[in-house]
């Protein structure tokens, strides 16, 4: 039987371990939790979600709804855990966070073919195939031995979390439920502002304190994620920048009295129960105290209780065109692999994809070299970080300008040409998940 290493219980190392299992090899997961944890985690289980708990759309004309799709079709371990723990959320697959950890925890420990090992490695392993899925917040000693064999070419960007407030404290006097932008179900709270309480919330926002950073990152330039940017450091960007943005009115009505408003808070359930909200795309690195008079200030929230501030943490990724294959194995040493955030790709969903890519390809090391097709969202992806685009790598979500031009050119506008891009897909998803299915029985049969 293939012994297989994966370091790292986050998405991404999660599904590497449960995807090479199922490819008949014995896997040994090791994770420093509970023992030592990064900054920004709290919980002692694996496939913590650290930032939100939607992991976006859920419709395959979106580009992480076709993700969703295609991993799901394949036998993803985490689309399972989401579908197991989804909250509603209108268009959007979010899920209760502890269910879903939970989920995952259960289903690793009680495989099998998965050992688990509680652990920090230092060093990279030389002599066993391999997958490095630590992380953005790998520690400091994995992180130097990592640089030390890519010749010190990382990079590193500032992502950031948004708070979490109760249900309870909030003042359902001045917010109302309904949905996000006109679409899906009103499963969204809404905070409606005035053009003189946004303004009055601004001038707050522009001039509140932010946290000093970790004392490991002190004397970083701050740069941070465009996908998930502070709320205070969109601001700096101009006055109206929030209201076309996470503050953005169009499409919402107050349901009893059909008014419209100047800008809005959408906050969105974290658990089924609907006990806990978190601000949608309010991530910040205000001080504590300045993020409850601030954001106090937002109709609703005048008395909310915090349940879990909004923090900042670095984020930690390779220049993986100059040393990944689309195989997510280094070019350097093909028994190493990598996975997660770490190889530039940005998300839950993209992370827990290069994580099934990696796992697959580990799996299968020595016997055929295993890429998924570029018509695949997943194989687009696991191109892009082995290639790059246009100008310096930077991290990336998962979006159909990575993906292969269609064939021919489809009319009605993008969601037509979106559908047809979908369609493509899911053609070759289901090729892609047939073939999967005839090694793990081939596998599963030499095991035995």
């Amino acid at each position: 039987m293939k012994e297989i290493l994966v370091v790292g219980a986050g998405l991404a190392g999660c599904e590497a371990a449960w995807q090479a299992a199922h490819l008949g090899a014995h896997v040994t997961l090791v994770d420093m939790k509970p023992g030592k944890k990064s900054p920004a985690h709290r919980a002692d289980t694996f496939a913590e979600l650290v930032c939100s708990n939607s992991l976006r759309s859920a419709e395959v004309t979106n580009a992480s709804g076709l993700l969703k799709e295609e991993l799901r079709r394949m036998g993803s371990l985490i689309i399972e855990a989401c579908d197991a723990t989804r909250v509603s959320a209108g268009g959007a697959l979010a899920v209760d966070r502890e269910l879903f950890s939970g989920y995952i925890t259960d289903k690793i420990k009680n495989h099998p073919d998965i050992e688990t090992v509680e652990r920090e490695v230092t060093r990279l392993p030389r002599d066993t195939v391999t997958v490095i899925a630590t992380g953005p917040l790998t520690s400091d000693a994995l992180a130097s031995d990592i640089a030390s064999l890519v010749g010190g070419d990382s990079l590193y960007f500032f992502d950031a979390a948004a708070p979490i407030v109760s249900f309870d404290s909030i003042d359902m006097s001045k917010a109302f439920f309904a949905s996000r932008y006109g679409k899906g179900s009103a499963d969204y709270i809404n905070c409606p502002m005035t053009e003189s309480e946004y303004k009055a919330f601004y001038n707050a926002l522009l001039t509140a304190e932010e946290a000093p950073l970790h004392e490991a990152d002190a004397g970083l330039r701050v740069k941070v994620f465009e996908g998930c940017m502070p709320v205070e450091v969109m601001a700096k960007r101009g006055e109206d920048t929030l209201r076309f943005g996470p503050m953005k009115p169009v499409g919402i009505t107050n349901p009893e009295t059909g008014e419209t408003y100047y800008a809005i808070v959408q906050l969105r359930r974290e658990n089924e129960e609907g006990e806990m909200f978190n601000i949608v795309g309010f991530q910040t690195h205000l001080k504590f105290p300045e993020q409850k008079r601030v954001f106090g200030m937002i109709p609703g929230l005048e008395n909310a209780e915090f349940l879990r501030y909004g923090v900042m943490h670095r984020n930690t990724f390779i220049n993986s065109p100059s040393h990944l294959d689309a195989d997510y194995s280094l070019r350097s040493d093909g028994k190493l692999y990598f996975a997660g955030q770490m190889t530039g790709v940005e998300g839950y969903i993209e992370s827990a994809a290069s994580g099934f890519a990696a796992g697959v390809a580990s799996a299968l090391n020595g016997e055929e070299k295993f890429t998924f097709p570029r018509n695949m969202m997943i194989g687009a992806m696991a191109h892009y970080i082995s290639h790059g685009g246009e100008g310096a790598f930077q991290p990336m979500n998962a979006n159909f300008g990575i993906m292969p031009p269609l064939e021919n050119k489809v009319k009605g506008g993008k969601r037509a040409r979106y559908e047809a891009y979908a369609e493509r897909a899911l053609r070759e998803t289901d090729e892609t998940a047939k073939k999967l299915e005839e090694l793990r029985k081939t596998h599963g049969e030499e095991k035995k």
